[in-house]
């Protein structure tokens, strides 16, 4: 693992229909880390220490948002150093994604709306001890974009409440369920601690001025910075 943040090597993953993948790579390097692009079709990791699975509509969402992803070769590698102890961040899509890999468990489907949305989302950190979260405090309130047509997270009950109790679901939207996700739950985690999932965008919300408001004051923005934050001060202490 890098002895300095600054060392830290992040893998951004593109798949065919990616659209976020620029962005998570600034995120990354406005953290201080180094952004390593990586192609869905090469199994190769190129020796990161850390994924992030972006957002957009990999192969289109046919199937299911994520489905044909999740046999990328990419993906196998992911998911073997994932279960070695890997952070991995899945956003949006790349929630998707993580669903459809069974490293997280639940699925994404339609809105309950049936419309796509885009909006600045208030969210509530649940679990500040993970891989990507570590920044954030025990139930801070943080303002993020979403943006999703299939962003509404369902589970069985039983799954719920194990997520419930384990304390692995790391965000719960506030001030209103934009998608009707079960439980309001934004996003979750591994029983680990090093994958994490979520639909709203942290990696638009990373420089000030150019993102939501947020409790600094008007377009303050800078919300989202703690997950890449997060992850470099996790590998300099592992």
């Amino acid at each position: 693992m890098p002895e300095t943040l600054a060392a830290a090597r992040i893998g951004v993953v593109t798949f065919p229909g990616t659209l976020d993948d620029r962005d998570a790579a600034r995120a990354v390097r406005l953290a201080g880390g180094e952004p390593v692009s990586l192609w869905h079709a090469d199994g190769d990791l190129q020796g990161v220490d850390a994924v992030v699975l972006p957002g957009g509509f990999s192969y289109g969402d046919y199937l299911r948002a994520g489905a044909i992803s999740r046999f990328a070769p990419a993906m196998d590698a992911i998911v073997d150093a994932a279960k070695g102890g890997m952070p991995v961040l899945g956003i949006c899509n790349g929630f998707q994604v993580l669903t459809e890999a069974h490293l997280l468990p639940g699925s994404m489907i339609k809105n309950d709306h049936l419309h796509f949305v885009c909006r600045e989302q208030v969210l509530s950190v649940e679990n500040a001890d993970t891989a990507w979260t570590n920044a954030y405090e025990q139930g801070q309130r943080i303002t993020i974009p979403l943006k999703n047509q299939d962003g509404q997270f369902v589970a069985d009950e039983r799954t719920l409440d194990e997520l419930e109790g384990e304390g692995r679901v790391a965000f719960r939207y506030q001030d209103g369920n934009p998608n009707g996700s079960r439980r309001d739950i934004a996003g979750i985690t591994n029983a680990r601690g090093n994958v994490v999932g979520l639909m709203p965008h942290p990696e638009h919300a990373v420089e000030a001025g150019f993102g939501p408001a947020d409790a600094t004051g008007p377009r303050a923005g800078t919300d989202g910075l703690g997950f890449f934050t997060s992850v470099l001060a996790s590998l300099v202490r592992a």
